[in-house]
């Protein structure tokens, strides 16, 4: 049996996950108050049609249970496979989500302004953060992409398969707050400063040749590869569920975008669910 709980800060795509994962078959409930996932488990295990669960949790109900959280997932009936997904985005654009909608925040009050109320959910739900197996920030994703993010690396990963995300991302814009690793190749030649190359990408061939011509890009690329080839079988050995990787230049367009492509294509020869992210190329 499978069961993936989704939680995470009001705003920012509890839902969106969650119809993704009832869209391909799983036994989605929404809200679910955490104390009653025990019975849940018992009911569904009686059933053999219930083998992949889905529930949202949200801050509401963890007033009372937010010191057991820990103790009710590990007491859960075996064998079942659990995933903790916690989505969250930065402050400033869950406001501006919620103005968008003009929906009411689940913890404003009359004497609660909702910053205080994006606030005070993100400290009820820090324990739940702090247990997550995936962290997706969601701050600069469209729906379509979240959707796609959800499905490639939580409905088909299997089992004791390791999810492993490559993400290419700009300085500029922020280290990406999800990554469990961060590497900086902003000392590469960088192919902006060629006006010729500036309008293109690391997708694109001109940038492609012009990298592939320094023989430090590739000592990086090597490097990077060589390190996460040997520490990912100690990750895979201690029940690690999601890796994701994060390779940064100044912009997230050009050296970023072509190490990322050539560290997921070298990965994907021995992992099964190796998956790409251009978070700067991103509709």
């Amino acid at each position: 049996m499978r069961l993936v709980v989704i939680s995470g800060r009001s705003g920012s795509g509890k839902s969106t996950a969650l119809n993704v994962l009832e869209d391909i078959g799983f036994y989605c409930i929404d809200n679910l108050p955490i104390g009653l996932l025990p019975d849940l488990i018992r009911e569904a295990d009686a059933n053999d049609k219930l083998t992949r669960i889905a529930v949202s949790i949200d801050a509401r109900n963890l007033a009372h249970a937010v010191g057991r959280i820990d103790e009710l997932l590990n007491a859960l009936p075996h064998p079942c496979q659990i995933d903790v997904v916690y989505l969250d985005a930065s402050d400033s654009v869950l406001m501006q989500r919620f103005s968008a909608t003009r929906r009411k925040h689940p913890l404003t009050r009359e004497e609660v302004s909702l910053a205080e109320a994006i606030e005070l959910e993100k400290q009820l739900l820090d324990p739940l953060a702090n247990m997550a197996n995936l962290t997706l920030d969601t701050t600069s994703m469209s729906v379509h992409e979240l959707r796609r993010l959800i499905h490639v690396r939580v409905a088909e990963r299997n089992g004791s398969d390791m999810s492993i995300l490559f993400e290419s991302f700009g300085f500029k814009h922020g280290i990406p707050t999800d990554a469990d690793y961060v590497f900086d190749v902003r000392h590469l030649p960088n192919p902006y400063w060629d006006e010729t190359l500036r309008g293109y990408t690391g997708m694109d061939e001109p940038v492609q040749m012009f990298l592939s011509s320094y023989a430090e890009v590739a000592e990086m690329r090597e490097s990077i590869a060589g390190f996460m080839d040997h520490w990912m079988p100690h990750f895979i050995r201690s029940s690690r569920s999601y890796m994701t990787i994060a390779i940064g230049c100044t912009g997230g367009q050009h050296r970023s975008v072509f190490l990322t492509e050539q560290l997921a294509a070298i990965f994907r020869q021995k992992y099964r669910l190796v998956q790409v992210r251009h978070r700067e190329l991103a509709d």
